[in-house]
Formats: structure tokens, C-alpha cells, sequence
């Protein structure tokens, strides 16, 4: 019984701490920026980097640091990890990457957006599925 308590407890505790697959970032990267690196402006100069992030999407992140460096792809990915933490906490915890899409792209209800539907798909076509 208590064997069987604390595998429960273990199991748990890892859907909890559960996340997307790291081939999501890899995705994202390949349909935001077909993979390029830097400084890349999108979105008529209104979007920043490799995984093309707006200042307002950064600034609700909370991550330290300048807007600016969202053109370094590592810090980039600590930028969205914060923010579909913050907006997306269930699909975060599932690896549900078609929500996980929809946020990034639309905001924070836009997994409720039938615009994101099609950027969704984008980003599963990337992850192979």
C-alpha cells in the first residue's frame, strides 16, 4: 500500500511538472522564422527575434531583461515558457502544443481564436503531426 501511494505521489507529481516536448521550441523557430537566428523584425517591425515576440507578449513574460534580446533564440525560449506558464498553465502541463500554439500566436485567449486554429496546424505539420 504504501509502495502504491508513493508511486501515485510520483506519478503526479510529474504530469504536474509535465511540458511540451522540446521539439515544440523547434517548431515554433521553423514556422515563425524558417529556423533563422538574430534580430529578425516580423510582423511590419512589430515582432522580434527567432520566435518573433512582441514587446507586449515579453513585457506580460516577466522574464528579466531588454525587449532586445529576444533575438537570442535561448533567451527567446525562456520568454514563451514564461508566458504559456502564465496564460496556458493546463495545455503547459499536458503538452497540449496545438494550445501551446494558439496562445503564442494569439495572446492569451487565443486558444479560443479561430484565427489560430491554422497556426496551430502549422506547428503541428513542424513537429511531424
Amino acid at each position: 500500500m504504501k509502495t502504491t501511494a508513493i508511486t501515485l505521489a510520483c506519478a503526479l507529481l510529474a504530469h504536474v511538472h509535465a511540458a511540451p516536448p522540446d521539439a515544440f521550441f523547434d517548431a515554433l523557430h521553423r514556422v515563425e522564422t524558417s529556423g533563422r537566428h538574430g534580430p529578425i523584425l516580423g510582423d511590419g517591425g512589430r515582432a522580434l527575434g527567432p520566435l518573433q515576440i512582441h514587446r507586449n507578449y515579453w513585457r506580460d513574460s516577466g522574464v528579466p531583461g531588454r525587449y532586445e534580446d529576444c533575438a537570442d533564440l535561448a533567451y527567446s525560449k525562456r520568454v514563451v515558457t514564461a508566458y504559456l506558464k502564465k496564460y496556458a498553465p493546463k495545455a503547459w502541463a499536458a503538452g497540449d502544443v496545438a494550445t501551446l500554439a494558439r496562445t503564442h500566436n494569439g495572446g492569451p485567449a487565443g486558444a479560443r481564436k479561430a484565427a489560430t486554429q491554422g497556426y496551430a496546424g502549422k506547428v503541428l505539420r513542424a513537429l511531424g503531426g
